[in-house]
Parts: C-alpha cells; sequence; structure tokens
C-alpha cells in the first residue's frame, strides 16, 4: 500500500488520482483506436469520451454520497472528502452511459456500435483503477485467514478512509481487477465469434460486470451502503443483469 505517490511542498500527488488519471487514458486511447477501425469520426468519439469521463467523475462521487448519507449529514467536513474520493463505480457508469447515450443520438453516431467501441476500455480503465485503490487501501475486503489475504499498515490510509490496519484481509481490489481482466479477454475473444450484431459487446460487458461484482461484494468489507439485505452495488447488479 503506497496511498501517497510523492510530496512537493505543500503539494501531495496521491497515488490513487495518478493510476485513476491513466485508467480515463489508456480507456480512451482503445476506444478512439477501435472507433477508427470500425470507420467512426476519431474526433468526436474523443469528445465523446471527456463527456463520459466527467461523467463519470461526477455520478461515483453521488453514489457514494447517497450510500454513505448518514456519515456525510451527521458530519459536513466529511463532504470534503469527496473531492479525493473516487466514490462508486457503478454511480459513474450508470451517469457516464446515460450522458453517453444522450450525445450519441445527438450528434447522430450509430448507437450501440458506439458502445460496442466504448465497452473494452472500461473494463481495461477498471483493471488500472482498481489497482489505485489497492495503493490508496479503499475498497478494502473483509478480514480472512486465506493465504493470499493482504495486511494494510499506512497510518494515513487508515485516517483517509478507514483501512483496517494489522489484520489480513481479502484483496477485493485485486479480485475485482483480475474480474474485469478477464472480462476485457472474453469480450475481445467473442465480439467477432458467432452472429455479432450491434450491441452484443456492450451488453456482454455489463451483463458479465454484474455478475462478478455481485460475487466480489460478499467479500468486501467497506461501509458502502445496503438495500434490504444486499449492497447497494449487489441491488444495482441484480437489477442490471437481467436487463
Amino acid at each position: 500500500m503506497y496511498p501517497r505517490l510523492f510530496e512537493a511542498g505543500p503539494i501531495t500527488v496521491y497515488t490513487y488520482g495518478v493510476l485513476l488519471a491513466a485508467a480515463y487514458l489508456l480507456g480512451l486511447q482503445l476506444a478512439r483506436v477501435r472507433a477508427k477501425a470500425r470507420g467512426l469520426d476519431a474526433n468526436r468519439v474523443l469528445d465523446l469520451g471527456i463527456y463520459i469521463i466527467i461523467a463519470a467523475l461526477i455520478g461515483a462521487k453521488l453514489l457514494l454520497l447517497v450510500t454513505d448519507f448518514r456519515t456525510f449529514s451527521s458530519n459536513p467536513r466529511e463532504l470534503l472528502t469527496l473531492a479525493r474520493s473516487g466514490g462508486v463505480f457503478y454511480g459513474g457508469l450508470i451517469l457516464a452511459v446515460t450522458v453517453a447515450l444522450v450525445y450519441i443520438r445527438k450528434i447522430g453516431l450509430p448507437l450501440w456500435t458506439t458502445c460496442d467501441v466504448f465497452a473494452p476500455g472500461i473494463a481495461v480503465g477498471h483493471v488500472v483503477g482498481r489497482f489505485g485503490c489497492l495503493f490508496a487501501g479503499c475498497c478494502y475486503g473483509k478480514p480472512t485467514t486465506l493465504p493470499w489475504g493482504i495486511t494494510f499498515t499506512d497510518p494515513f490510509a487508515a485516517a483517509n478512509v478507514g483501512t483496517p490496519l494489522g489484520v489480513p484481509l481479502h484483496p477485493t481490489q485485486i479480485y475485482e481487477a483480475g474480474a474485469e481482466a478477464l472480462i476485457l479477454g472474453i469480450l475481445l475473444a467473442t465480439e467477432r465469434k458467432g452472429r455479432p450484431y450491434p450491441g452484443r459487446t456492450f451488453w456482454l460487458y455489463m451483463l458479465l460486470y454484474a455478475i462478478s461484482r455481485f460475487i466480489i461484494e460478499f467479500f468486501r468489507g467497506d461501509e458502502r451502503g445496503a438495500v434490504g439485505m444486499f449492497s447497494t452495488s449487489q441491488f444495482i447488479s441484480i437489477l442490471l443483469a437481467p436487463l
């Protein structure tokens, strides 16, 4: 765990922020390459990618605010943590997809082909982003006795995101990065198999991510809200998978 990459006087560069930026850039670059291969306007795809990034950042923080509303309402100072928190991935995904659908229709790009272009980019960006979570100590798992349990030791992470220290935890950040890497491989390996049609790659991503996230949530140990007996992300997965 290495939450702070380096400090230069009053300026602190956080590892999570650097990796999050790298995740967005890698995902956007992959989408641009795929767009060119399909004859789409690369400039419009780049513009769309920027809107997606902005929407993803806002949506992720908004869902974090909703899922942890009691904490923020009881201590308004905690709202400042939203500035340095990545938020909840599902919030970013939902708002980004909504904004993308509106923008795609507005500028006249082929809807589902454009969504297919971006789907693997979301996966590759998520792989990198979850390693940012690992370095920051957020999105941590429940205590475990398994030999691959990971023990965090940095007091800054404990103060910043509540990471338990000195206790072996499920490396849920690695679980999800691995799941996303597997999903990426499946998307790229199967998109020209069988009877491909516009939208298949995008919806396959949605299905596989919903399944993987539902399972991984059982091993998460951080506070992330609940809907009945399920975590917020599990509840969204239950709605998304059949859709």
